[in-house]
């Protein structure tokens, strides 16, 4: 097989210099594509009337809430927007 100067499709097949790992798949460093992502998320979230809140909770209590949602089968965030829920209701 003969290498084709004119082929961007396969241009690191035939490279000179052997890298390893696949090849990058996108152009963006992978700190820009998280930057990215995150924007991307908060927009599905406010699309959805969703409102992001932040806490910061001791490592046992974390535990628990991980513990619990997994025995309820549901995310940790679900499980601290039903007990608010419930605490605004009481």
């Amino acid at each position: 097989m003969a290498k084709e100067t004119t082929d961007r499709t396969t241009i690191d097949l035939f490279a000179n210099e052997k890298r390893r790992g696949r090849p990058r798949s996108n152009p963006l460093s992978r700190s820009q594509q998280l930057k990215v992502n995150k924007r991307n998320q908060i927009q599905r979230d406010r699309a959805n009337g969703l409102k992001r809140v932040e806490l910061k909770v001791s490592l046992d209590l974390y535990d628990a809430l991980n513990e619990r949602a997994s025995a309820s089968n549901i995310s940790r965030s679900q499980l601290i927007e039903l007990i608010l829920q419930q605490q605004i209701q009481a």
